[in-house]
């Protein structure tokens, strides 16, 4: 793999992966677009290992609200009185994080069977009408202080749907953040927490398992470190988006996205494994 081919996928896994559009689906089409071979074993590890540079991203973005709430949650246990909010929703995360961590061991062996850019486009347009559906039906008034158990369980429930090829984790969770009336940058904020240790814990699993191929140590390096500078700034920039505008946007672009996948499979420009 060459320089700019690492460059090129960095800023790809840095822009798609938290925002709700998919990075799996993009990574697997901009591979074959620069003329790499997408069941290639290098190619697959490469896309593994530099998840952990937007890994390093979303930890650094969020290390002073992860340190608060880390350390809330261990006085809380230790001390009732020191039990607010924040402990609170450390329970929530770990809570709202079990579901997919049980079914990722479940079903992982499933979902790379199943894998292909066909699937992809179908969970890319499907789950775009449930974004749209929620954006209409959502009356989207509580705000942080305001979440509870049940909205952790329901978003980490849902979360285990993007497993599913396309789904993307940041759109499943955003959306089912705003299905339980929770404002969008709310909802944001809890897709991340409960996306960090599903994030952390399939990513390290990604990588201990491509570590096997053989990729070219500075193409690695310069990936990784491609892909958290542009995580970073895509999550910055998402914070301040959801504050003043709707998701459809990513809505109009996942249909987008989708549909001209579809037509480069049907003119044999893509190929679908």
């Amino acid at each position: 793999m060459e320089i700019w081919q690492a460059v090129v996928l960095g800023i790809v896994e840095g822009l798609t992966e938290f925002l709700p559009i998919s990075s799996t689906g993009h990574l697997v089409v901009f591979s074959s677009f620069l003329g790499l071979e997408v069941n290639d074993r290098a190619v697959i590890a490469f896309n593994a290992i530099i998840q952990g540079g937007a890994i390093m991203a979303i930890l650094v973005y969020f290390f002073n609200d992860i340190k608060r709430i880390s350390f809330a949650w261990v006085k809380g246990v230790f001390n009732k009185d020191e039990r607010g909010f924040d402990y609170r929703f450390g329970w929530y995360v770990i809570v709202g994080s079990m579901p997919i961590g049980v079914a990722g061991l479940v079903l992982s062996g499933f979902v790379e069977r199943i894998f292909n850019l066909w699937v992809v486009v179908i969970g890319m347009i499907g789950w775009s009408f449930v974004m749209w559906f929620a954006e209409r039906v959502a009356t989207q008034q509580r705000g942080e202080r305001h979440i509870n158990m049940k909205d952790a369980i329901f978003v980490g429930a849902v979360q285990v749907l993007s497993l599913f090829p396309g789904v993307s984790r940041s759109g499943a969770t955003m959306t089912a953040g705003i299905l339980r009336d929770l404002d969008r940058v709310t909802a944001t904020r809890l897709a991340f927490f409960l996306g960090i240790p599903a994030l952390v814990g399939a990513g390290g699993l990604e990588m201990r398992e491509a570590f096997g191929g053989s990729v070219p140590f500075a193409s690695l390096l310069v990936g990784i470190v491609v892909s958290a500078v542009v995580a970073y700034a895509s999550v910055a920039w998402l914070m301040k988006f959801v504050a003043n505008h709707s998701f459809m946007i990513f809505v109009w672009y996942r249909l987008a996205f989708g549909a001209i996948v579809a037509l480069l499979l049907l003119l044999g420009v893509l190929s679908p494994t």
